[in-house]
Formats: structure tokens, C-alpha cells, sequence
């Protein structure tokens, strides 16, 4: 395998700083060209002096100064604002763009990289959620790869493996169920933040950890698993998985099943998507059948959990009606995080908005951008 120089977009997060213990694992295949953080300079900061990339940039501008004199020894250029992630995956010595930033931050330099040549391993969901048709075409134009990241897609992924002449039935995504699992609506009405953010299984950053709670999460990713895979919503189904071992299944049309499993272990998809088509010996810890009496699963609860079902009509309303789900799901959890709605209100507060702006039926690129704006606008608008 060709040694491959990676920019990692969010590298101070969950899944950055996941990926950067993979580069460590396997310095022979793998180089950080880019680091970008969005306000951590410090983690940045030490980030850069460890792996030496080429450039680093910062979003938050008020912090330029710090990382440029903190990083003035070395030959790293510091760049600084949100345009800059856009313009720095152009560099020319970039193989693959590894977008693990948080939100619909992430789409522009999904674009971007894209549009200039790059392959992308995507942990940002949220890039096809808002616009899977548009970058999966310009995914096909480019003929550029798109790795899944997200332990579920990549199971899916890796299951689909050497059966591309092989038809998907349906396919099943996994989900926990969060630190909820089972509970109703009474207890929800009253859940806080700090209960919502104690996921059983996962150790995530703030937002990812209440979209699983919601399961909007799941939700998410029925949508992005509908662009990558280019399946129908009703060959998607999503099952209750506790354990979390059981990553994703594939049903093919003759009724076989195939699986990925393993412990819930972020670094694993996230070395399989910088790694493909290879598999690399590593030290991870192994699954134990031993360790585990049984391995259950249950449908999920989308009547109390209604993001989820929210997820599904979004995506079979089609046009920007994902888009819309998105930007109001993220101004709901932001009010959550920050006390100023309910954990079942945050669910009122995405529906109620999605009712409130006019559908458009075939959005370019421009159109979605926009929408998401404005949803956020109407969002803010309806909380009291």
C-alpha cells in the first residue's frame, strides 16, 4: 500500500484524536498533512508538534496568534477562520480527507475535497444528510472513493465486500438505544442533560452522545445509509442492539445475512476507512464469545423516541426536507445542552419547525445552504 498523507478536519474531537492513535499505529502507511481543530488550540497546538503536518488551522481566529507563535520553530503555516477549512484541503500533496467535524460544518469542505480530487473517509453524517444526492453525484463526476467512518456504515461496508454483484435485500442498523433503552414517556419528560450524556456504551463528544439518546443518531444514519448504499428508506430498518457487538447486517435476496462484529472500538472503522482495501494487524482488544452470555436485539421505539420516526418521514418527504430535520435538530440540541428545552421537547422543536418552513422539492447546493440558515433562524425563533 502507498503511504497515504492525510488531513484530518476536527482532529482535537472524539474521532480525531482516534485517528491520530491509527497514524501512530502505522507510521509506515500513514502521514498527517493537516490538522484543523475548531477551538482547542491547545490540543492543536501539541497535536501539530507531535505529527508535524504542513499546515494546521484554527476556526476560532481569536486564537490565530497563540497557535502561530506556539508553532513558530517549526515549518507547519497556520491558517485561521471557517473559509480556511475549505481552502486548505486543496493542497496538493493530500490523498484523503478524513471529516470528523461535528455538524453541518462538515459539508463545504466534504465539497470542497471532493471538487479537487480528494477521497474522503466521512465521519461527518451530517454531509450526506443535508445533501446525499448532490455529493454522491459529485462523488461519481470525481471519481473519487468515500469511505464510511461511522461504525455502522462501515460494517455495512465491509459486508458488502466482494458482493457487488449480489442484491441488498435490506439492511439492518444497529443501535444501542442509548442510556433511555426501554423507558417511557414519563421518565423522559423529566431526563437531564447530565443523565442524557452517560452513554452505556460509547464515549462520544456532547452532541453525537444526545443524538444517540434520542435516537436521532439512528435516525441520521437510515439517511446517509440511503446515499451511500443508494437503497430505498424501506430496505433500511433499524434494530436495538444492547450489547453493541453486532455493528450492522446485511440481508441479501436470497435470505443470507452477513455481520460485522467486534467490541464497540471507533479506532477499528476508522483504521479499515484509511487503510481499505487492507486489513492491518493491530492491538486492539478482541471480542471474547466467552465474555458474553447472549447477544439480544428489539425493535426500537420510535412512537416515544420520535426523532427517529421524524428521521424516517424527512427522508421519505425527499427535497430539503432532511436538510431541514438537520439544521433544527442541532439548534435543539444546542437548547438542550444548554437548558432551555426538554428532552422531549427537543423533538416538539424539530417537528414544529419542519412544519413551519416551505418545502423545496429539488435544491441545489446554494438552496441548501441557505435553508439550513433559515431553519435555524424559524428553530430559534420557537423556543420559549
Amino acid at each position: 500500500m502507498k503511504k497515504r498523507n492525510i488531513a484530518i478536519l476536527g482532529s482535537t474531537g472524539s474521532i480525531g484524536t482516534q485517528a491520530l492513535d491509527v497514524v501512530r499505529a502505522f507510521p509506515e502507511l500513514l502521514e498527517v498533512s493537516v490538522l484543523t481543530a475548531s477551538a482547542n488550540h491547545e490540543a492543536l497546538i501539541a497535536q501539530a508538534r507531535e505529527f508535524k503536518p504542513n499546515a494546521v488551522v484554527i476556526v476560532q481566529e481569536e486564537s490565530y496568534l497563540l497557535v502561530k507563535q506556539a508553532l513558530a520553530d517549526l515549518e507547519i503555516v497556520v491558517y485561521a477562520g471557517r473559509n480556511a477549512l475549505e481552502e486548505v484541503v486543496e493542497r496538493e500533496e493530500i490523498d484523503m480527507v478524513l471529516n470528523a467535524i461535528v455538524g453541518s460544518a462538515g459539508l463545504r469542505p466534504t465539497v470542497r475535497a471532493i471538487e479537487y480530487g480528494k477521497d474522503v473517509a466521512l465521519a461527518n453524517k451530517e454531509t450526506l444528510v443535508v445533501a446525499g444526492a448532490l455529493i454522491m453525484e459529485l462523488v461519481r463526476k470525481k471519481q473519487v472513493s468515500m469511505w464510511p467512518v461511522d461504525s455502522e456504515h462501515s460494517a455495512i461496508f465491509q459486508c458488502l465486500v466482494g458482493e457487488s454483484a449480489n442484491r441488498i435485500e435490506k439492511i439492518y442498523l444497529t443501535a444501542s438505544g442509548g442510556p433511555f433503552r426501554g423507558k417511557d414517556s414519563r421518565f423522559l419528560s423529566t431526563v437531564t442533560k447530565q443523565q442524557a450524556l452517560k452513554h452505556p456504551n460509547w464515549v462520544m463528544g456532547a452532541k453525537i452522545t444526545i443524538d444517540s439518546a434520542t435516537l436521532m443518531n439512528k435516525g441520521l444514519e437510515v439517511i446517509e445509509a440511503k446515499w451511500l448504499f443508494d437503497l430505498d428508506v424501506e430496505q433500511i430498518d433499524v434494530i436495538v442492539h444492547p450489547q453493541s457487538i453486532v455493528h450492522s447486517i446485511v440481508q441479501f435476496e436470497d435470505g443470507s445475512m452477513k455481520a460485522q462484529m467486534g467490541l464497540p472500538d471507533m479506532k477499528l472503522p476508522i483504521q479499515y476507512a484509511l487503510t481499505y482495501p487492507q486489513r492491518r494487524p493491530n492491538s486492539f482488544e478482541r471480542f471474547n464469545f466467552m465474555d458474553y452470555g447472549s447477544l439480544t436485539f428489539e425493535p426500537a421505539d420510535s412512537n416515544t423516541f420520535r426523532n427517529l420516526e421524524l428521521a424516517y418521514q424527512s427522508i421519505r418527504e425527499g427535497g430539503d426536507r432532511p436538510c431541514v430535520l438537520n439544521a433544527a435538530n442541532e439548534v435543539a440540541v444546542a437548547a438542550f445542552l444548554a437548558e432551555k428545552v426538554s428532552f422531549l421537547g427537543m423533538s416538539d422543536l424539530i417537528e414544529a419547525t419542519m412544519c413551519q418552513q416551505r418545502k423545496v422539492e429539488q435544491p441545489t447546493m446554494d438552496d441548501l445552504l441557505a435553508i439550513d440558515e433559515e431553519t435555524r433562524i424559524v428553530a430559534r425563533s420557537l423556543i420559549r
